[in-house]
């Protein structure tokens, strides 16, 4: 991961969570991997449903979170992109998350969002991925940190 541009922000509603994902996801081209990290119930979910709904892959109803079938896959953009969302969670070592092929979801046309990001980093390794860390700031606020989006100009309209 290289250190690029890194930007804050504080959603104050699932509503707005879904909504900053919404405009992070219309952002993207294709070929990014997106790793989430944050404590349970700090809105990566949330945040995912949004990215989902804006790249066309997705109703919000329709995305929930892979946690015990692993991956969810979602057609995007009229069928040009293929979203893979990925939970980590369950997973007892990164030799698991090779094992699910993720080598062959990195491709041009596929996005993949990975929940529970922190227990696969080193799978990540030599990826220039997307991190994206989420917190608890209050009882409905989260503080949303996006760490390397420049070059794929997600973040330019935030």
């Amino acid at each position: 991961m290289t250190a690029d541009r890194t930007i804050e922000i504080i959603t104050h509603s699932p509503e707005e969570t879904i909504e900053l994902g919404q405009k992070f996801g219309a952002g993207l081209k294709g070929g990014q991997v997106v790793a989430l990290i944050g404590p349970l119930g700090a809105g990566k979910t949330h945040f995912i449903k949004g990215v989902a709904a804006g790249l066309g892959a997705a109703d919000l109803g329709q995305v929930n979170s892979p946690t015990f079938v692993l991956i969810n896959e979602y057609e995007g953009r009229g069928g040009d992109l293929t979203v893979y969302h990925i939970d980590a969670y369950r997973l007892g070592s990164v030799a698991e998350f090779e094992a699910l092929g993720f080598a062959e979801y990195c491709r041009p046309d596929a996005v993949i969002l990975i929940e529970w990001a922190d227990k696969i980093l080193p799978a990540l390794e030599g990826i220039d991925f997307i991190r994206i860390d989420l917190s608890h700031e209050g009882p409905s606020e989260r503080k949303i940190r996006i760490e390397n989006a420049q070059e794929s100009g997600d973040l330019q309209h935030l």
